[in-house]
């Protein structure tokens, strides 16, 4: 289909491919230099200088690793920081809103002062509804279900919301926690394989490096003056 994007799997496989091939020629090039750029070590027996080279390769990718690192981590923190304010501007949050956000014992709050699922629940504030249904399933998402009590109590508030019927809005009740959970789901696998893709691009990166040392390394101590006329 023309209008149709990259699927999922070939966007985590293209990914990975990507980390793994920059790993590679980034760790390369800096290995190579590590060792064609170190003095000529007289005396030092050949296993004694394959040994450094592979050493200094492999300090020069866990120095390349850490440094970039704390750039990503410093980048990654400033935009979100930017993000957050840019976002609190924009909706006009002030203080006394700002400290009205969600805190971990806001659920059960909720649950002491839930009205009785067998009356009509009061839906007239849909934005304090909205919030209390999504802290209940925030909440049952992430100790791995929603329990069957808050399963009725979201239902009545679906039905009186809509006007669907009890069994109609707990099917729908039903029908998105499952979608919440897939997605949920999806999330966590794609977040397990990018990591796989990550521990493979660091470990070649890491062997790209020492291998590309010792031949600087090689070629450092094998390199002839006369033969290039200086």
């Amino acid at each position: 289909m023309g209008n149709s994007g990259v699927s999922a799997s070939t966007f985590e496989i293209g990914t990975g491919l990507y980390l793994i091939v920059v790993a590679m020629l980034a760790s390369t090039i800096g290995g190579y230099v590590a060792g064609r750029l170190r003095t000529k070590w007289v005396g030092a027996h050949t296993h004694e200088v394959f040994f450094r080279d592979t050493a200094r390769g492999f300090l020069a990718w866990a120095l390349a690793t850490v440094l970039g690192a704390a750039v990503l981590t410093a980048v990654a923190g400033s935009f979100a920081g930017g993000a957050s304010s840019g976002l609190a501007s924009a909706a006009g949050v002030s203080a006394t809103q700002s400290a009205e956000s969600d805190g971990p014992v806001d659920y059960y709050v909720d649950a002491l002062l839930r009205s009785n699922p067998a009356a009509s629940p009061n839906t007239t504030d849909l934005r304090a509804t909205r919030r209390e249904i999504a802290r209940i399933l925030t909440t049952g998402l992430r100790d791995g279900d929603i329990p069957a009590p808050d399963r009725t109590y979201v239902a009545h508030v679906v039905a009186a919301r809509t006007g669907l019927n009890q069994a109609d809005a707990e099917k729908r009740v039903s029908d998105i926690i499952d979608q919440a959970k897939t997605a949920l789901d999806n999330a966590r696998k794609a977040a397990a394989k990018l990591s796989l893709w990550l521990t493979a691009s660091l470990l070649i990166g890491a062997f790209s490096a020492s291998l590309a040392a010792t031949e600087g390394g090689y070629v450092r101590d094998n390199w002839n003056p006369s033969l290039t006329g200086r």
